[in-house]
């Protein structure tokens, strides 16, 4: 598997668009640019999108696709020639979700994509619960409750985090070579260690052993495999 990289970039040439003629009269000439090439292939019937795929050898798979079950529903092609291959699968599922294609039987699948829909519909739930409350009750001041820890308060004081989230949070920090991971409880503390934090530069500094910026140390996982900054909470 290629990992090669350019600045990012994932698609390196593409043909769109051509006439099936091509591919039947001047296969050798096609064959040049897609032989041995990997990437996303599109079939158009009538100028309309038809199907969706992928190929680790084009070449190969335009040249099937004239004989077999899509042989009289396409007349165009166009392809698209990518840089490595390592994200070319969810790349397929992206547009199959996106295009809905009639050629295709199976609809694309994330590897690790979260779903989004629970947390709208809680969130837009709880957007509703407090309109309701301020057109019966009006705004009351709410006292913030005391973190109750082994019967016992460990502190009064609201967690830093408590303004900024709605639901737990995973965290990592690495320090001189080892990746340290902590968990932000949905009340806003930070559980490091078998201990609660108020705030992420008092949890980091409980491994640095000297005072630390947490928000800037620490990252949050935003969402599968997706890591930032905990910073980006503020903006």
């Amino acid at each position: 598997m290629t990992r090669h990289r350019s600045n990012g970039q994932l698609v390196c040439q593409h043909l769109e668009r051509i006439s099936r003629r091509a591919l039947e009269d001047y296969q050798e000439v096609i064959r040049k640019f897609v032989r041995g090439r990997h990437g996303v292939y599109a079939l158009y019937r009538k100028e309309r999108l038809y199907y969706v795929g992928l190929a680790s050898n084009l070449r190969s798979r335009l040249k099937h696709h004239l004989r077999d079950r899509h042989a009289q529903t396409w007349d165009r092609f166009s392809v698209y020639l990518t840089i490595g291959d390592q994200h070319l699968r969810e790349l397929e599922a992206l547009l199959l979700r996106i295009t809905r294609p009639p050629g295709n039987r199976v609809a694309g699948k994330f590897t690790r994509s979260e779903d989004l829909r629970r947390i709208l519909r809680r969130r837009v739930r709880q957007a509703q619960q407090s309109e309701l409350e301020a057109l019966l009750c009006g705004d009351t001041e709410k006292k913030p409750p005391s973190h109750q820890h082994a019967g016992r308060v460990t502190s009064r004081r609201m967690p830093v985090l408590a303004t900024y989230i709605t639901c737990g949070l995973k965290l990592r920090f690495r320090y001189k070579g080892t990746l340290y991971t902590a968990r932000v409880r949905p009340d806003g503390r930070i559980r490091y260690g078998g201990k609660p934090f108020n705030s992420p530069s008092l949890a980091a500094s409980a491994i640095t052993r000297r005072p630390m910026n947490g928000w800037t140390t620490w990252s949050y996982e935003r969402a599968p495999g997706d890591w930032v900054l905990l910073d980006q909470l503020r903006k």
